[in-house]
């Protein structure tokens, strides 16, 4: 079954136990786009800009490539080489996504910023926080989606914002240097730790 942005975005079961890929989905692309692009097609070409790479990573999902041989389960954290590279071998195809459910006291954020909405993200973030621990995921910010584990580990915001100069060393693009992108990921970063370190 083809999974298509659409119908995550208008899922309630995807609202009420994946939040964090429900809000990530609005900022894919444009409506045409998402009534046609596909989870699967996303996280197989990885492109370091796209939502769905950094929400996998952010929620620790297991990806399953089907070839041949059969079934290969593959964690988020391993499927991401570098540019548009993979772990996907010859012949093999993304099948499905594993995800845990979020539980009541778990929280996720998800955030970009965009030039226009549509467009591909300066930087993003989708962030997960459970049991005392974060999962900050980046977006835009390297050639594929990375965590930012020393951000994750810091016990407050100050710590955490200036431990993304550890983490992160975000590419310069044609509108904005390295450091400006580094700002702006404490910026998203900053917006979201509210939401994670609040229980329900």
């Amino acid at each position: 079954m083809r999974l298509l942005h659409a119908g995550i975005e208008r899922s309630d079961v995807v609202k009420k136990h994946l939040p964090l890929l429900a809000e990530a989905v609005p900022h894919i692309a444009h409506p045409a786009i998402r009534n046609r692009g596909t989870i699967g097609g996303s996280l197989a070409l990885a492109d370091p800009a796209a939502e769905y790479p950094a929400c996998v990573l952010a929620l620790d999902a297991v990806i399953i490539a089907t070839g041949q041989k059969g079934e290969r389960k593959i964690k988020a954290g391993d499927f991401f080489k570098s540019l548009f590279e993979t772990t996907l071998k010859e012949g093999e195809l993304l099948t499905a996504v594993e995800f845990k459910t979020q539980k009541k006291d778990q929280r996720s954020a998800f955030l970009e910023l965009a030039r226009r909405h549509g467009d591909y993200a300066i930087i993003g973030l989708a962030a997960f926080a459970a049991n005392g621990t974060k999962r900050l995921a980046y977006f835009g910010a390297a050639d594929r989606a990375v965590l930012a584990p020393h951000a994750a580990q810091a016990r407050d915001l100050a710590s955490a914002k200036a431990a993304l100069a550890k983490d992160l060393q975000p590419p310069a693009d044609l509108y904005h240097s390295s450091a400006t992108k580094l700002h702006l990921a404490r910026v998203l970063l900053e917006r979201a730790w509210t939401t994670l370190s609040t229980p329900r």
